[in-house]
C-alpha cells in the first residue's frame, strides 16, 4: 500500500536522520554487516536495497519496508541502531542519548514505538550530547531552598493524615522549584499516583510515604508494579522520609531489574542545604541503578563520589 505524504516526510525525515550511523558500503577487509544493506539482509530485506546513491537507497529500503513489510520495520531500525553503535564508536563519535530520543520521535510519527530504544536503561547508558553537559542550570536562591526546608521541618508537627496531604504539596513545591513540572496527585482505575514530574525528556511517576517506619520490600514491589503496568520505559521514584529497611532493599534488588530509584528525608535535607540540585541528583541516582541495579544509594555518598564534595 502506498505511503501517504504524512509518512513519506517522516520517512525521509529518518532517512537523513540515520545516514550517518552506518556506511553505505562496508569497507572490503571490514565486518560487512556493519553498513545499511549488511543490515538488511540481516533482517531478510536484502531484497529491498536499491544500492547506488547512499541517502536515496536508504530513503527507498525505508519507504519499501513500511509499504509491503510492515512488520520488519522495528527489527530494521533496532539493526540499524545496534550496527551503528559499534560503527560510530569505532569512529570516536559515539551515538548520544539526544539522538535516540530524537529518532524516537520521527519512528512514533510512522506509528511506531520501539521498546528497546525507550528502555531507561539503554538511554543512561548512551553518553550526553555536549552541548546539554555543558549547559549550566538556573541558579537556586538559597533562601528559596531554606524557606522549603523551614516548611520540611513543620511538617512533623502535623496529624499523620494533615502531614500526607502537606508532604505532597511540600514536594510539588520542591520539584516546581528546580523545573521539573510536577503534577499533583491523580487518581487512575483502582489505584492512586502521589505526582508525576518531567526532567528532560524521562517522566518520573512519584509515590511518597511519611511513616515512622522504614518502607520495607512489599511496598517497593507494589509501586514497582505500578509504574510497570504505564508502559516499558516508565520510571518512578519513591520518596520515603523515613528511609528504606536494609532487608528490604537487599530482597528488593536481587535478581530483579529496577525502574525505580529511591529518596529519603535525609537526600531532601542535604538538596535544600545547596550541596546538590535536585536534578542532578535524580539524575545521580538513575545512572548508578542503571549500571548496578541498585534501587536507593544516598545523595551523599553519589555526590562524594562523583565529585568528592
Amino acid at each position: 500500500m502506498p505511503l501517504s505524504l504524512a509518512d513519506s516526510q517522516a520517512v525521509n525525515e529518518i532517512a537523513s536522520f540515520l545516514y550517518d550511523f552506518l556506511p553505505g558500503t562496508a569497507h572490503p577487509f571490514a565486518d560487512q554487516s556493519i553498513s545499511f544493506p549488511g543490515v538488511a539482509h540481516s533482517v531478510g530485506l536484502a531484497h529491498l536495497w536499491t544500492g547506488g546513491s547512499k541517502l536515496p537507497a536508504i530513503t527507498t529500503l525505508l519507504e519499501k519496508t513500511l509499504e509491503i513489510e510492515r512488520g520488519s520495520f522495528c527489527r530494521l531500525i533496532l539493526g540499524i541502531v545496534r550496527r551503528g553503535l559499534v560503527y560510530r564508536n569505532k569512529k570516536g563519535n559515539p551515538i548520544t542519548r539526544e539522538e535516540i530520543q530524537s529518532l524516537n520521535e520521527l519512528t512514533a510519527r510512522v506509528r511506531f514505538k520501539i521498546p528497546e530504544l525507550w528502555d531507561p536503561t539503554f538511554l543512561d547508558s548512551l553518553p550526553r550530547a555536549k552541548a546539554e553537559e555543558e549547559k549550566e542550570e538556573e541558579p537556586i536562591s538559597q533562601a528559596d531552598l531554606d524557606k522549603l526546608r523551614d516548611e520540611l521541618l513543620k511538617l512533623d508537627d502535623l496529624e499523620p493524615q494533615a502531614r500526607g496531604f502537606a508532604f505532597e504539596k511540600f514536594l510539588k513545591d520542591l520539584f516546581a522549584l528546580f523545573g521539573l513540572a510536577p503534577r499533583g496527585s491523580f487518581r487512575l482505575v483502582g489505584e492512586q499516583i502521589d505526582g508525576s514530574f518531567q526532567t528532560g525528556t524521562d517522566t518520573y511517576l512519584v509515590e511518597a510515604k511519611w511513616h515512622q517506619e522504614r518502607i520495607g520490600q512489599a511496598e517497593l514491589l507494589v509501586f514497582r508494579e505500578k509504574v510497570e503496568s504505564k508502559s516499558a520505559w516508565s520510571r518512578g521514584l519513591f520518596i520515603s522520609y523515613s528511609g528504606f529497611t536494609q532487608g528490604g532493599l537487599t530482597a528488593f534488588a536481587k535478581g530483579r531489574s529496577t525502574n525505580i530509584i529511591g529518596m529519603t528525608g535525609q537526600d531532601m535535607y542535604f538538596i535544600l542545604e545547596g550541596k546538590i540540585s535536585l536534578p542532578d541528583a535524580i539524575h545521580l541516582k538513575a545512572r548508578r541503578a542503571a549500571e548496578t541495579g541498585e534501587f536507593f544509594v544516598s545523595v551523599y555518598q553519589l555526590s562524594r563520589e562523583r565529585w568528592g564534595a
